[in-house]
């Protein structure tokens, strides 16, 4: 199916709603029905029906077709946040006495799911190194029901194979699910490579302009129906439709906003490799990045966003630089118009920080849409501030 069509066109039936260019805001809860036998054919499947908008909704409903064609999936679920859209799924998969093999060090809340979550319904998690598919293998057990990836991990941007993982999951029945918030839909569809659930955090780049907190999960039309039919209906995660609305009006220049992180992302990460204040850099289509090979493989491009450390990473100098940011913001998230850092030490007590520790030195910025002299101008004055 064209990009194109599926941005401009998919979904969007004009002549329903007076040939509005941009399809209507359905602001309502509940929608009406004609006849008793309309409304118990919609009570008596839910998933196929406008019945409550807690449930389905026909601006989320252009929004879902868009996403799930985009992941190359045949089904699609929109949810009120990221997390939402990985929590929901996996209560829906695993049962009490259940294990999880998941990769090490993802999503700080998928973290704290998998650890103080789960655990209380008896479904237990284990962790490993995902970058050598065999530990993965190795970790699974008779009551493994998921594995649980995230390629590119947002802050080291350690990859697995998606293809091998999936391979060894679909052998052994078990389900596989990734976070692939980083590169989004256009920079790798991991459905096409074996993998059965995508969940990424719409608020990034499919949003793209930091005004609305989104999730979405694609996949098997009946294994989406398995979630939506229970936990999604139970726990009432929906996305409200003007926030639906916000991400079908990001979806249109989503190709140009990507490409133009992802140009902004090379020429910087370039610049910084050569910076003498600078350790390393930390990006996967770098070449000197170890999983290299393996990034160009499986990803179409690589997400605005890296790492990199400060050759002196004393807590000092690393709060020096940060603070003495001009343009480039200090705060969460990515995929916005706007620049932005985070440094790994932010969530580490000055007297715990221990600069032995490579996570800990890690500085992740977000290239946004500005113009690239004006970042490096910007890094360049707050990299003078340290010693």
């Amino acid at each position: 199916m064209d990009l194109s069509y599926i941005l401009n066109e998919l979904g969007e039936e004009r002549e329903n709603y007076f040939n509005a260019v941009s399809p209507p805001i359905i602001q309502t809860s509940n929608f009406t029905f004609k006849t008793v036998a309309n409304f118990r054919q919609a009570l008596g499947n839910e998933f196929e029906a406008t019945l409550y908008s807690r449930g389905h909704n026909p601006t989320l409903n252009i929004l879902r077709q868009k996403l799930a064609a985009l992941d190359g999936a045949e089904d699609a679920l929109v949810f009120s946040s990221g997390i939402a859209a990985i929590s929901v799924p996996i209560l829906a998969l695993v049962k009490q006495g259940d294990h999880i093999v998941s990769v090490e060090n993802p999503y700080s809340w998928t973290i704290k799911l998998f650890n103080n979550f789960l655990p209380k319904f008896g479904i237990t998690t284990t962790f490993v190194d995902g970058s050598d598919v065999k530990n993965i293998e190795n970790a699974i057990r008779p009551n493994t029901k998921l594995i649980y990836l995230e390629s590119p991990n947002t802050f080291s941007y350690d990859l697995q194979d998606l293809h091998a993982v999936s391979q060894i999951a679909r052998s052994k029945g078990i389900i596989t699910m990734i976070d692939n918030s980083y590169c989004g839909p256009l920079f790798q569809q991991p459905i096409r490579l074996g993998i059965d659930l995508v969940a990424q955090s719409a608020t990034k780049y499919i949003g793209g302009h930091s005004d609305v907190v989104a999730g979405v999960l694609t996949g098997s039309k009946e294994l989406i129906a398995q979630i939506f039919d229970n936990e999604f209906l139970n726990i009432g995660p929906s996305l409200s439709p003007h926030s639906a609305w916000l991400l079908i009006r990001g979806l249109r220049t989503l190709p140009l906003r990507m490409q133009r992180s992802f140009e902004t992302a090379t020429q910087i990460t370039r610049w910084l490799q050569l910076h003498p204040a600078i350790d390393k850099v930390i990006w996967p289509f770098s070449p000197d990045f170890k999983q290299s090979d393996l990034a160009r493989q499986q990803m179409q491009g690589c997400g605005g966003m890296f790492s990199f450390t400060l050759k002196n990473s004393s807590i000092k100098n690393i709060e020096a630089f940060c603070d003495h940011l001009k343009h480039i913001l200090m705060a969460v998230s990515w995929g916005g118009h706007e620049s932005l850092i985070i440094p790994s030490i932010a969530g580490v007590s000055k007297s715990d920080y221990n600069k032995n520790d490579p996570r800990q030195q890690l500085i992740r910025m977000y290239v946004g849409l500005e113009d690239v002299d004006y970042l490096i101008q910007d890094l360049e004055q707050a990299l003078s501030r340290i010693s």
